[in-house]
Order: C-alpha cells, then sequence, then structure tokens
C-alpha cells in the first residue's frame, strides 16, 4: 500500500532534536501508550517508552553518529488514529541523500485520505464535482494540521519553513500542496527556492535554509530569459504548464512580502467556475448525508442503495481536483503562513494567477 502524504520541514541541525521533541508532544497521545524508537543509521539507539522527555534524551544523546526513526500514530481531525513515521536526518544523511531534516508521513494514504465516501445523494443525480468538492473538505484541514504539529507545535519558530506533498521527497515549493514559513515576509521563498531547484536541479531539502540574498543571488546569476515549468503535478512538464521566468523571480523577490501575500490572498478567494457550480450541490448531498447519519441509517450489504451510497474515487475525481481543487492561505497568530490546497493539486497555479494580477508574469 502507498504511503504517504508526505510532510517535510527545515530547521538548523543545532536545534533538530528541539523541533524533533515538540512535534513528537504533538504527534502522540496523552499520556503515549508507546514510542517505539529506532536508529535509521547505525549505530543509534532502539527502544520504546511512553515518557516523551526520556525519548528526547535518548535521541539528543545519541543524535549525529544516528539519525531518528520514530513510530506515532497521530489521529486526524475526524479522531481515526494513523500509523506514521517520524523521522529527523543530521546534515551528513542530508547531503548523501536529501531526505529533508524533519519528515513525517503516514504509513498508508488510505489511511489518511480514504479513496471512497459514503454519501446519500437524495433524488439528485451523481456528481464527480460534488463529490471531489466533499473529498477535498475531508483532506485539506488534515493537510494543514499536520503540517502545523510538524512544523509549528509551539511558538519557537525552530522551523522556518515546510512542505507537503503525496511525493516521496521534497520537490520544488510551487509543486507541493502545501507550504509553511515561520515568517509570512519570507513568502517569495517559496518562488526562488523553486526556482533555484528547477534550474540548478538542487534537491530542496539541501537549500531551504538558504538565506532570501543567497537564494536571489542564484536566481540572478541564472541567464536572462531562462524559464523552468513547476507543472501542474510533480513531474508535469506538458504544454498545460505555465512556464516561471527567471526575470518573473527577480521581481517578485525585489516586492515586499506584504504585497505578494495580498495578492496570493486576492487568487485564493477566487475559486475558478467548475468549482462554483459543483458547490450547491455538494452541500446538499453534505446535509443529506448528516441527516441520514443522525437517523443511524448504515450501509446495506450490497454497498449501494439508498440512502447511502458507497462511492469510490475514480480518475475523473482526481482530474476534477487537479484542475480545479481551491487554495487556501491562512495568516499564522504566530506571524507564520500557510497555504494548502488538496494534494492531488499543486500551489503553482495559484502562485501564477497571483503573479499575472501583479503584472510579473513575463
Amino acid at each position: 500500500m502507498t504511503a504517504g502524504p508526505y510532510f517535510f520541514a527545515w530547521c538548523d541541525e543545532a536545534a533538530r532534536v528541539d523541533a524533533l521533541g515538540a512535534a513528537l508532544s504533538m504527534l502522540v497521545n496523552d499520556p503515549p501508550e508507546y514510542i517505539r524508537v529506532d536508529g535509521c543509521m547505525r549505530p543509534g539507539p532502539e527502544f520504546s517508552t511512553r515518557s516523551i522527555d526520556e525519548a528526547v534524551a535518548t535521541i539528543r544523546a545519541h543524535f549525529g553518529p544516528a539519525d531518528v526513526d520514530i513510530s506515532v500514530a497521530p489521529a486526524l481531525t475526524s479522531g481515526q488514529f494513523v500509523h506514521s513515521r517520524l523521522r529527523c536526518y543530521t546534515d551528513k544523511s542530508e547531503r548523501s541523500n536529501g531526505w529533508g531534516p524533519l519528515h513525517l508521513h503516514p504509513s498508508r494514504i488510505a489511511d489518511f485520505a480514504r479513496m471512497y465516501l459514503i454519501l446519500d445523494l437524495g433524488s439528485g443525480p451523481s456528481s464527480v464535482g460534488a463529490e471531489a468538492v466533499l473529498a477535498w473538505h475531508n483532506v485539506v484541514g488534515d493537510i494543514e494540521d499536520f503540517l502545523l504539529r510538524l512544523c509549528a507545535p509551539d511558538a519557537s519558530g525552530r522551523v522556518s519553513t515546510g512542505s507537503c506533498t503525496t511525493a516521496w521527497t521534497w520537490l520544488a515549493p510551487v509543486s507541493m500542496c502545501a507550504t509553511y514559513h515561520a515568517n509570512a515576509r519570507d513568502i517569495a521563498r517559496d518562488l526562488a527556492l523553486s526556482w533555484v531547484s528547477l534550474h540548478d536541479q538542487e534537491k530542496v531539502s539541501r537549500i531551504a535554509g538558504l538565506s532570501m540574498a543567497a537564494l536571489h543571488a542564484r536566481v540572478d546569476a541564472a541567464p536572462a530569459g531562462a524559464r523552468v515549468f513547476p507543472g501542474v503535478f510533480p513531474g508535469d512538464n506538458s504544454e498545460r504548464s505555465i512556464p516561471l521566468s527567471r526575470e518573473t523571480v527577480l521581481k517578485a523577490l525585489a516586492l515586499p512580502g506584504s504585497a505578494l501575500l495580498e495578492a496570493l490572498m486576492a487568487a485564493a478567494d477566487m475559486p475558478d467556475a467548475a468549482w462554483r457550480a459543483a458547490e450547491p450541490r455538494a452541500e446538499e448531498i453534505h446535509n443529506l448525508t448528516v441527516q441520514a447519519q443522525a437517523r443511524g441509517e448504515r450501509l446495506p450489504q450490497s454497498l449501494k442503495g439508498p440512502p447511502l451510497w458507497y462511492v469510490e474515487m475514480t480518475g475523473e475525481h482526481v482530474y476534477f481536483l487537479v484542475d480545479h481543487a481551491p487554495f487556501y492561505l491562512r495568516r499564522l497568530p504566530s506571524g507564520g503562513v500557510l497555504i494548502a490546497t488538496h494534494f492531488y493539486r499543486t500551489l503553482w497555479p495559484l502562485w501564477a494567477d497571483a503573479l499575472s494580477a501583479l503584472g510579473l508574469m513575463s
């Protein structure tokens, strides 16, 4: 069974165990039933404990020669627990593998996001769009929740940036489904990291900690007129993809972060026509389903039949989400910012709309 989605976070190596401990406290039961710690690379500790403090102290004593692999079972917003892996890598491992300094992923993507919905369709027609809208609502809150538990479990700001994707590696931020920044003014980092990653073929996990000045210099060093193709989904270089030019990135980096944020928020507030058209039927189905569940309705043995139907997520649903899923941008009380959409989509369409509105696309 495919694992995922994958959540990544970057912080200095000196603060990494503290960041791991803070995230761990938000990802286990209180009190924890158990915490299983493994050494990913030998030599490393392997032990189980019910004490977060004991786990962190032991990890701190061994981190460096060994990376850390922890079994956790955080709860989704629905209350369902999902078996997951929380990993912490040294800079040495990053230079060799580029997995991301802090890394969290459920062991089965189907546990994080069900591949079916149980719905009361009422007397109305079946609708791929409406069902996709409901699937988006079922997932996007958990994406935000898991990313913040990894990146911002407290107000320390140790983790400067993070991302989420269904790919097993940290892609260019605009090719991810969600990103986090401890400082909202650094939102342009998404563009700069994306450019350097795609143009210079750099692994994001190795450059995520570069200063904005260093990233600006890397973009500026590229040939005039150079372009990259973030794609509408990870790895897509087709004609559907809108290119991102060196000049666009440099102009965006010259703007105040507040201007980019305002443009992104305005773009996020405008779901496309297909999504808006599907929302009324989605709301109707949701209300009918809630009422059926309140009456104690259950699926019949056939799995399909009124009032509740077993609706599988098909390729049609996936491509509707790829093309139409909306985005949302959340300003955090800590001063940070999070942007997210369904993990079948990337953030690049949102960025492209915002940059076009600012007149920066070239």
